[in-house]
C-alpha cells in the first residue's frame, strides 16, 4: 500500500503548503509519492528535492522585483510572472534547484496540466527535475488570463487546477491508497463560479471544451471536497488546511505577508506532527501486515 501526499495550489495561499513541507523534511517524513497542482507543482518540487526554506526565501526574495512578476511582463509578453526570470534565472542561477537530489529521491513526483484542447487534466510524471520536468511544472502554474498557453509536444497546457485540482482520485487509481492532503482553503470552503468567465470565453473562443472545465469545475471542485470530508472521517486519508481563510493575494508583493501564510503553515504541521507521524506509522504497519 502506497502513501501519497496530494498538493492543492492557490497562487500564493501555496505558501502555506511551503511552511507544512518544510516541517515535514524536517522531521524526516517521507512519503512514496506526491502531486502538486499548480503552486502545489511549482513548491512542492522542494519536498523530492529536499530542500528546506527554498520556497518561502526566493519568493520572499523576489517578490518586489519586476522581473519575477508584473502587469508589464503581462503586457509584453502574455506572462504575469516571468517565465525567464522564474523558471529559469531563479532555478538555474539565483536560487538554483537541486536537480541531482530531485531525480535521486526515490519519491514519485507528479504535476496535473489542464490540456486546452479537452479540458481534460494531463499527469505528468517528473524524473529528472530537469528543464523539462521544470516547463511541466510551468504549464501546472500558468492560470488562465495571466499566462500564455504551454506547448509541451503535441498538447497546450495551462493551469492543472481546472480540470483537476484536488487529484486525489487519481492518486487512488495509481496504488496511493493513503494520503496526506495539503489543502489551502479552510475547512467548510465552498468554491464559487468563476467571477472571470466571461473573460475567458472570450479570450480562449477557439477551446470550448476548456471554457467548460473553467465553468464548471468550482462543481467538481466541491464534490471532490465532499469526497475527502468522507476520506478524512473513516481515517484513510489526512488532510492538513489553514484554521481560516489565508487572505492573501495571488500576486502578493509583501514578505510579510507571504512569510505570514508560511508561518501559518509550519504552524498547523508543528501542531498535528505527532498525528501525521501516527498516521504513517499506521499505514506502514497495515502494508506490512498484508
Amino acid at each position: 500500500m502506497k502513501t501519497g501526499l496530494v498538493l492543492e495550489g492557490g497562487a500564493m495561499r501555496g505558501m502555506f503548503t511551503a511552511g507544512v513541507l518544510d516541517v515535514l523534511m524536517e522531521n524526516g517524513i517521507t512519503v512514496d509519492g506526491a502531486i502538486g497542482v499548480s503552486a502545489g507543482a511549482v513548491f512542492g518540487c522542494n519536498y523530492k528535492s529536499h530542500q528546506i526554506g527554498r520556497t518561502i526565501r526566493y519568493n520572499t526574495q523576489y517578490c518586489n522585483d519586476k522581473r519575477y512578476a508584473s502587469f508589464k511582463n503581462l503586457l509584453r509578453t502574455g506572462n504575469l510572472y516571468s517565465e525567464q526570470f522564474c523558471y529559469h534565472d531563479v532555478p538555474e542561477k539565483l536560487d538554483p534547484f537541486d536537480e541531482k537530489a530531485f531525480a535521486e529521491s526515490p519519491m514519485d513526483f507528479f504535476v496535473v496540466c489542464t490540456d486546452v484542447r479537452t479540458g481534460s487534466p494531463i499527469y505528468h510524471k517528473c524524473r529528472k527535475g530537469d528543464a523539462e520536468d521544470v516547463r511541466w511544472m510551468e504549464a501546472s502554474a500558468s492560470m488562465p488570463l495571466a499566462a500564455k498557453i504551454v506547448q509541451i509536444g503535441h498538447y497546450g497546457l495551462l493551469d492543472g487546477g481546472v480540470a483537476d485540482s484536488i487529484p486525489i482520485r487519481f492518486f487512488e487509481s495509481i496504488g496511493y491508497k493513503r494520503n496526506l492532503i495539503i489543502l489551502t482553503q479552510p475547512k467548510g470552503f465552498v468554491k464559487k463560479k468563476n467571477p472571470m468567465l466571461p473573460a475567458i470565453r472570450a479570450r480562449y473562443l477557439r477551446y470550448p471544451a476548456f471554457v467548460e472545465a473553467v465553468a464548471d469545475r468550482h462543481e467538481r471542485y466541491n464534490e471532490t471536497l465532499s469526497y475527502l470530508s468522507m476520506l478524512e472521517t473513516s481515517g484513510v486519508d489526512y488532510v492538513i488546511r489553514p484554521p481560516i481563510p489565508l487572505e492573501i493575494g495571488a500576486m502578493e508583493r509583501d514578505p510579510a505577508q507571504l512569510r505570514r501564510v508560511y508561518e501559518t503553515g509550519r504552524a498547523v504541521a508543528q501542531i498535528q506532527i505527532d498525528k501525521i507521524k501516527a498516521f504513517l506509522d499506521q499505514t506502514k504497519a497495515e502494508t506490512e501486515e498484508q
